[in-house]
């Protein structure tokens, strides 16, 4: 894995998006060079060439992104790819349809998009079933054993199996057996933890992830020691955790673990940033919104009268509640005589322009005021009603850690999953939540601010 923007991402991910986007360039070029024949370096240097071919290469990146061409889930997939890049080079079509339209100039040449758009296509599906092919052998992966048992042992197991492009082989796994139920694709027992030496003297190991719960007189010290000397890499399991998943392992989590491991420190400089860098664009955001705004506030008023902002307490750093501002989309008083429920799925509570508007997340513009306020950063922690939040505390461990810094109107958690409803939920949005205040930065906030544009085109996640 290799740390970028204080994320994770996967060294053959990486290699693969820099690979694709070089692949793309030379499918371009090579495109001009059959639309242009002889004049084409002439016209590629005199007439802003480059300059509009890399609008279309930017175009047609972004395209992919925006289709999950790079997400976990779907790099791996040979069924998924071929649609979801003709669905991408589609949209790329339409776009750069509408930008010569609007911009003749910018055209290279007639027909270029057309002879280029299925160069690149063609190029990327081969591409992309041949390093589907590559990532999945199992000679180019690190043989892996994992020791230890219980959930964090069998959620890194099949974290293994389920991503071929971490380039990990499960070779199996030491200690206790496990529960047969939890078993993915046959995991292989291959001792206890004291044959540790046995299997390492006879079988290929690269890689060893030490997920015990239960290491007091257990951990083979002196022999992971030898291995590690010898070349081995050998992995706390909470760290690979985190660094696969993008979250904190909370259900195994140890208090010692989160008081001894990097992080969890923010300079009073990055925190200068991020109020600047917040109050900025969230000045500019309401400035570009004001005639949203205005068509907003007579929408809800026609639809189902005043108030038109909905406000609500809800807790932030350190403990301390402010009130929230938002548009109002549920009817008035639609949970009087009660404490606030999480929104489900056709709630009846939810106005007709409310559904629109949580569809296309715009109820959450007013919320833009409280970040002037200091009450909340862009980015960070998503607030959350008292009553709700102290319920949480109660029954999810390290849960009040989310209070140790500002609320944000997105966070990581709102770009890795969706809506959360339920205990399970909530304790998931919380490793995310523990992963971003660990590793708290400027450049994390704007990978953050990055997928969620990626969230609101594509009108994902909204209840």
């Amino acid at each position: 894995m290799i740390r970028l923007f204080n994320a994770y991402f996967p060294r053959r991910t990486l290699f693969l998006v820099i690979t694709e986007s070089l692949l793309i360039c030379a499918a371009l070029m090579a495109a001009a060079f059959i639309r242009l024949g002889s004049d084409t370096r002439l016209i590629l240097g005199v007439q802003h060439g480059y300059l509009k071919v890399s609008v279309v290469a930017i175009i047609c990146f972004f395209c992919m992104y925006y289709n999950d061409l790079y997400d976990p889930v779907i790099v791996s997939s040979p069924r998924e790819v071929p649609a979801r890049l003709i669905q991408g080079l589609g949209t790329a079509c339409l776009i750069m349809a509408v930008l010569y339209y609007a911009f003749p100039a910018s055209e290279l040449c007639r027909g270029f998009v057309v002879t280029a758009i299925s160069i690149v296509g063609l190029s990327l599906i081969a591409y992309r079933q041949a390093f589907i092919a590559i990532n999945k052998s199992h000679m180019l992966a690190e043989a892996t054993i994992i020791m230890g048992e219980g959930p964090l042992a069998v959620s890194l197991a099949k974290e293994i199996q389920s991503r071929p492009e971490l380039g990990l082989r499960l070779s199996g796994y030491l200690g206790e057996p496990w529960d047969p139920e939890t078993l993915l694709n046959g995991t292989r027992r291959l001792g206890s933890v004291d044959d540790l030496e046995e299997v390492t003297g006879r079988m290929p190991v690269q890689r060893i992830i030490v997920a015990m719960s239960d290491r007091r007189s257990k951990l083979p010290i002196t022999e992971l020691l030898r291995l590690k000397t010898s070349g081995v890499t050998i992995q706390e399991g909470s760290d690979f955790y985190e660094v696969t998943m993008g979250k904190l392992p909370v259900d195994t989590l140890r208090p010692s673990w989160l008081i001894f491991s990097p992080g969890f420190k923010v300079s009073h400089l990055t925190l200068f940033y991020k109020r600047l860098v917040s109050v900025a664009i969230a000045s500019v955001a309401l400035l570009l919104l004001l005639p949203v705004v205005i068509l907003v506030a007579l929408a809800i008023w026609l639809d189902s009268g005043s108030p038109i902002i909905f406000r609500q307490p809800r807790i932030g750093k350190d403990g301390q509640m402010f009130t929230l501002y938002k548009f109002r989309t549920m009817f008035v008083n639609a949970d009087a005589g009660g404490a606030p429920l999480p929104v489900e799925a056709n709630d009846k509570r939810v106005t007709r322009v409310g559904r629109w508007l949580r569809r296309l997340r715009i109820d959450e513009i007013p919320q833009l005021y409280n970040i002037l306020l200091g009450q909340m950063y862009f980015v960070g922690p998503r607030p959350f009603v008292p009553n709700q939040e102290l319920e949480l505390a109660r029954q999810i461990p390290f849960y009040t850690q989310r209070w140790t810094v500002k609320p944000g109107a997105t966070g990581w958690a709102q770009v890795q999953r969706g809506y959360c409803a339920t205990l399970e939920d909530n304790g998931e949005k919380l490793a995310y939540d523990l992963f971003y205040i660990k590793n708290m930065s400027i450049s994390l906030d704007m990978l953050i601010i990055f997928k969620t544009v990626k969230i609101l085109i594509l009108g994902r996640g909204g209840r």
